[in-house]
């Protein structure tokens, strides 16, 4: 049997999660300094700023996160946060009336981000027998650049399709942001032991 048959059935969900999640972020973020610049009239060194807290508080959080889900032993609930609270930001650049709310729209899901980033990469840990582990992380990276790419294409196709208009192409980021999180909490079950401490047992 192929390692990838062999990967779990909650990995393989992780990924589309991370894929469904990435075409929504990347749609947004291949549009938004544009959006924010033109749209808003934002200044490039505000728009720098911006991204670069917002990028910077992603990796802080995570190291919490991380720390947290180790201490309670519970990851999904976390992982289900990060994913929820991004998917929820998403809805906010459609609608937001103010470079305010876009601002605070960015960081909230870059928070996400940092809060769902370590707990899942060890969910899927917990998840992978000892001799597959390698071929799951791979996966889910797999999937994950899939959507980056994807999310700019994405972008492109929603401009051309609705003639420009960023809020049109923003609430199309809406609904695979809202797939991954409901594919999350339908399609992975968090084990009651981790692979490993299983695969060892007597």
């Amino acid at each position: 049997m192929s390692a990838l048959a062999r990967i779990p059935r909650g990995v393989w969900a992780l990924g589309f999660v991370s894929l469904c999640m990435d075409l929504s972020s990347e749609l947004i973020h291949a549009l938004l300094p544009l959006y924010m610049a033109v749209g808003l009239g934002a200044s490039t060194l505000t728009i720098g700023i911006v991204e670069g807290i917002a990028e910077a508080t992603a990796l802080i959080v995570k190291v919490f996160s991380g720390v947290i889900s180790d201490f309670f032993r519970r990851r999904k609930p976390l992982v289900v946060l990060g994913y929820g609270l991004a998917a929820f930001t998403k809805l906010v650049f459609p609608l937001a009336p103010t470079l305010g709310w876009i601002v605070t729209a960015r960081f909230a899901d870059r928070v996400g981000k940092g809060i769902r980033g370590a707990p899942r990469d060890a969910l899927i840990a917990d998840l992978s027998p000892p001799d597959v582990r390698g071929a799951s992380f791979g996966l889910r990276q797999a999937l994950d650049t899939v959507g980056g790419v994807g999310g700019p294409l994405l972008a492109i196709g929603a401009m051309a399709l609705f003639a420009s208009d960023f809020q049109a192409a923003f609430w199309v980021a809406v609904v695979p942001a809202f797939l991954a999180v409901a594919l999350l909490v339908v399609g992975v079950e968090e084990p009651r032991k981790p692979a490993q401490t299983v695969a060892t047992s007597p």
